[in-house]
């Protein structure tokens, strides 16, 4: 009997983990398709969503940063996997940099077709989306698992 209760139990636990892990969908960073970017890394895509930096690398113009609204999976995801940072954390240091004038936090759209469009229209515009949301009129330039 106590074999079958933690026999049930551990089924019970891989699938829990399975499920978490479908729920981790993969982010993708993207940019204009006339981007000269190739990739970028976690660090550099943090550098310029936190304020750090205002061009991504390699980039002679400023970046027009563009952001999912809070509390979407995908925004917790790459906050999360890029910078190893909650959303209050997030908000809070652009909170400061707001305040100081510093810098100005990315802009918010509604959602992934909102952020494919502003960054097809745009080649210095870099944002994030699922990866299963890329399409031909942007470039991938980092994926966060």
């Amino acid at each position: 009997m106590v074999q079958a209760k933690s026999g049930a139990r551990g089924v019970l636990m891989l699938v829990a983990g399975l499920l978490a892990g479908a729920a981790q969908a993969q982010v993708a960073v993207i940019v204009n398709p006339k981007s000269s970017l190739a990739n970028l890394t976690p660090e550099a895509a943090a550098g310029v969503f936190l304020g750090r930096a205002n061009a991504l690398p390699g980039a002679a113009g400023t970046a027009a940063l563009v952001d999912l609204p809070e509390g979407s999976p995908a925004r917790e995801q790459f906050y999360s996997k890029a910078a190893g940072k909650t959303s209050a954390q997030v908000k809070a240091a652009w909170s400061r940099l707001t305040f100081s004038g510093k810098a100005t936090p990315p802009k918010e759209v509604p959602s992934a077709a909102e952020v494919k469009k502003f960054v097809a229209a745009n080649p210095e515009a870099v944002g994030y989306i699922e990866k299963s949301a890329v399409d031909g009129s942007v470039k991938v330039v980092l994926v966060l698992e």
